[in-house]
């Protein structure tokens, strides 16, 4: 049986020897939200209500040194954690660093900010709530291990997952525990939160179902892998990635599946979490694809072929699909076509995810920068060189309080 620590050890090695072999060959408002926009990890530009917020990180969470979380910027300010410890709040248009918070560990997991407050995990075991403005700790929850999901916050409560198998449901003006619920497995799946039901993956091969309110298990659904995919809820379907190369289609209510589309290859995990956008399911895969799929079908529609693993998560804005790869590329896609329209080569690879705002792409590289990108072109506007990889997927909050 393949523990933990045998995982984190597997990972390192596999991202020397990517590194190795494939970075020569790479291509030269108004409410709080993240990443997805929302806590269904809907892509979507619709506003939401005011204190409801979602974050997704959908890195494959490795342990090497950098930075892995996501970024969310509000207000002009970008948020995003390191692997030096510490959350940073950066200028949008500039870079400029405005403020950081240093954490007992590695930042793995991706900020997620509502009313003011940054909410973000640590490999310290913490969960913390700082302030928007100052960086100020507010309050801390500590876990029984570290904490690489990204909290999810919804109707004053924040969701999140954690190392010692736990999802946790904490209060977000004080952080105390309002419930937990025990998996089988360690939790570095996001959750979304729909309708009273808090959606998760786990690495015991499930994704659960989970009343908001009280933490009871609604339904589970087991895959052939771990499931490191994040959720996204749409229209009463589920969709999430599992380590058995699928990307599943689930009844929201039930959990019963829907379909299921098989990616390539042997090593072809899918740890990318979907974005769903006019009927129009995007993710990626350690097959080196990004993939459309009809979203009531599973049917292929189009794939584009990257130079390597795909585990940075699809955004999509303005018919444009907006993803990395451990080529080292950020990559800007015809949603309707697949056809390449710009890519945009870092000195590392990418394991994060955009945030698109303002017309401006924020992503990380393995090359220690943070990128704010011209999404039209593709043009660099600026970079924010931290200490570390950058592993970050950007998340877009459209405002603070």
């Amino acid at each position: 049986m393949t523990t933990k620590k045998g995982l984190i050890c597997l990972s390192i090695a596999a991202i020397v020897v990517l590194c190795t072999l494939n970075i020569a060959t790479a291509s030269t408002s108004n409410h709080s939200t993240t990443f997805y926009n929302n806590a269904r990890h809907i892509d979507d530009q619709i506003p939401k209500a005011k204190g409801s917020t979602s974050n997704v990180v959908s890195n494959r969470n490795c342990v090497t040194k950098g930075i892995f979380t996501s970024s969310a910027t509000s207000n002009g300010v970008v948020y995003i954690g390191s692997q030096d410890g510490n959350v940073y709040a950066l200028n949008a248009n500039t870079g400029t660093k405005m403020w950081n918070y240093t954490t007992g560990g590695w930042v793995r997991s991706s900020p997620a900010v509502a009313n003011g407050v940054v909410y973000v995990g640590s490999w310290d075991h913490n969960v913390y709530g700082l302030d928007a403005n100052t960086g100020t700790k507010m309050w801390s929850y500590t876990t029984g291990d570290a904490v690489h999901s990204s909290p999810t916050v919804a109707n004053g409560v924040v969701y999140v997952g954690s190392g010692d198998h736990n999802v946790y449901a904490l209060n977000a003006s004080t952080g105390t525990k309002v419930w937990s619920y025990t998996t089988g497995n360690y939790v570095e799946s996001s959750p979304a939160v729909v309708n009273g039901v808090v959606y998760v993956g786990s690495f015991d091969h499930n994704v659960y179902a989970l009343n908001a309110n009280t933490g009871t298990k609604m339904w589970s659904y087991t895959t052939g892998s771990w499931v490191l995919s994040s959720p996204t809820v749409v229209n009463g379907v589920v969709y999430i990635g599992s380590g058995d190369h699928n990307v599943y289609a689930l009844n929201a209510n039930t959990g019963t599946k829907m379909w299921s589309y098989t990616t390539g290859g042997l090593a072809s995990y899918v740890e990318s979490s979907p974005a769903v956008v006019n009927g129009v399911v995007y993710v990626g895969s350690d097959d080196k694809n990004v993939y459309a799929l009809n979203a009531n079908t599973g049917t292929k529609m189009w794939n584009y072929t990257t130079a390597n693993i795909v585990i940075s998560s699809p955004r999509v804005a303005n018919g444009v699909v907006y993803v990395g790869s451990f080529d080292g590329n950020v990559y800007a896609l015809n949603a309707n076509t697949g056809t390449k329209m710009w890519n945009y080569t870092t000195g590392g690879p990418v394991f994060s995810s955009c945030a698109v705002a303002n017309g401006i792409i924020y992503i990380g590289s393995f090359d220690h920068n943070v990128y704010a990108l011209n999404a039209n072109t593709g043009t660099k506007m600026w970079s924010y060189t931290t200490r570390d990889w950058v592993l970050s997927s950007p998340t877009i909050v459209n405002g603070i309080g």
